[in-house]
């Protein structure tokens, strides 16, 4: 039986993916769940695991080609006897219809033999072509005529034009044109000819490379944060000695317990949620004149992914308790770093936690995690000598773990006072933390 590997729906929003790399050539045998491919999308890389066991007959799309959801990328014959032509790559993608769910798979009791089905409407120009839907929507939307497309060689498989062919050529049309044409997806990020800037910048001197689509996302969304909110950041000094010490004193039965081990996030976390309950106006976005406060908090965790920095959300963090929180936390920073995250895990966040001092770095000031109106900076621990006052009002030198924290926040709804108060209730819990009957 042969069975079709499609191009998976990552989220709501996806609607297109690209094959960055096959894990597996044709021929090669397959275990179920083994990883066979890696995508981008606009959020996130993830490698797609085989839906059967079996051996991969053909691939249908070739690395670097964007093709959209529900695209057939990839076969596997299940009969590990049956003989595979390893000469088969490439084959033109077909789409089906219609367009599965979040599976990674579909399965077809018959061999797949039929002739490539076109996406997209005949585009008449110089020639016949088809085009997918994502090219024709920009090609509508950059009123590119049907004799400009015509002029557009295609990269993809059999000559297909794909979305960066369409997109080197509308940047390339005049600089007049490139002001006006620039994609809503890319606004912000000017996009520039990779050989003209090789020419500019020589090897060996330089290496010229092209952002990847997570990395485009990151700036276009950075940039938009830094348009969007007027920034403001209050730091604070934290006694981090009763997180570290109740830390030492757990750290063995939590790690046997629990199976990982216990870091220091969870502890900001729990101190994070409890501020955030106290200050809704800190769990809420801004739209227009209206404040939208959020009931259900999403806590951001930024994680450090081959790809670069990403945030996925412990969802409804209110719910849980400490170790809830550890359980959640430690499980997104796993498929972070493994490639198994979900597009929609990192979206609807309702306040972001980043923790630069895992680097060394002491003070930070992050931007905010559009469209949410602050984000929490954690510097680095450090054992320091401090002043310690005592009840009655003594003064005496002590070695205390501390860290700075800095809370950056929107200051359209969130002034001095609101955003100091909230900082120094994040600084109390941290301080006042006891674990006792945690679990």
């Amino acid at each position: 039986m042969l069975v079709d590997v499609v191009m998976p729906k990552m989220g709501e929003s996806i609607q297109e993916g690209k094959v960055l790399r096959w894990a597996k050539k044709v021929g090669d045998v397959i275990r179920k769940e083994e990883t066979i491919l890696e995508i981008s999308t606009d959020k996130v890389d993830s490698e797609i695991p085989s839906p059967v066991e079996g051996v991969l007959a053909k691939i249908l799309v070739a690395e670097q080609d964007v093709v959209p959801v529900g695209t057939i990328i990839a076969i596997v014959e299940t009969d590990k006897t049956a003989k595979i032509d390893a000469s088969v790559v490439n084959t033109p993608a077909r789409t089906p219809a219609p367009v599965p769910s979040t599976t990674p798979s579909q399965v077809h009791a018959e061999p797949v033999s039929a002739p490539a089905v076109p996406v997209g409407p005949l585009v008449r120009g110089t020639g016949s072509r088809f085009l997918s839907p994502l090219v024709r929507s920009i090609a509508q939307k950059e009123n590119v005529s049907a004799a400009e497309l015509a002029q557009i060689s295609g990269t993809g498989a059999n000559g297909r034009m794909t979305k960066r062919d369409l997109l080197e050529f509308i940047s390339k049309r005049g600089t007049a044109a490139s002001a006006t044409v620039q994609p809503a997806a890319h606004a912000g990020v000017t996009r520039l000819d990779t050989a003209q800037l090789s020419a500019k910048y020589p090897a060996p001197a330089f290496r010229v490379a092209r952002m990847d689509n997570v990395q485009v996302k990151m700036a276009e969304h950075m940039l938009r944060s830094v348009a969007t909110s007027p920034h403001v950041a209050a730091i604070d000094e934290v006694d981090f000695s009763a997180v570290m010490t109740s830390r030492s004193a757990n750290a063995a039965r939590f790690e046997q317990q629990e199976g990982f081990k216990l870091t220091v996030t969870p502890f900001i976390a729990d101190a994070v949620v409890r501020a955030l309950k106290e200050f809704p106006i800190v769990n809420s976005s801004v739209e227009g004149d209206h404040i939208i406060y959020k009931h259900a908090i999403n806590l951001g965790i930024a994680v450090a992914s081959p790809t670069g920095l990403l945030v996925p959300n412990v969802r409804n963090a209110e719910e849980k308790n400490f170790v809830g929180l550890a359980r959640a936390i430690n499980d997104l920073a796993v498929r972070t770093r493994n490639k198994k995250l979900m597009p929609d895990e990192i979206q609807g966040g309702t306040f972001s936690i980043t923790n630069y001092g895992v680097f060394g770095n002491i003070i930070g000031t992050p931007l905010i995690n559009q469209p949410q109106v602050a984000i929490l900076g954690v510097g680095a621990i450090k054992k320091r000598p401090v002043v310690i006052t005592d009840q009655s009002g003594n003064d005496a030198i002590g070695i205390r773990s501390m860290a700075y924290l800095t809370l950056a926040f929107d200051h359209r709804i969130i002034d001095g006072a609101i955003g100091g108060q909230f900082l120094a209730r994040v600084k109390f819990h941290l301080e006042q933390f006891d674990l006792n009957g945690a679990f």
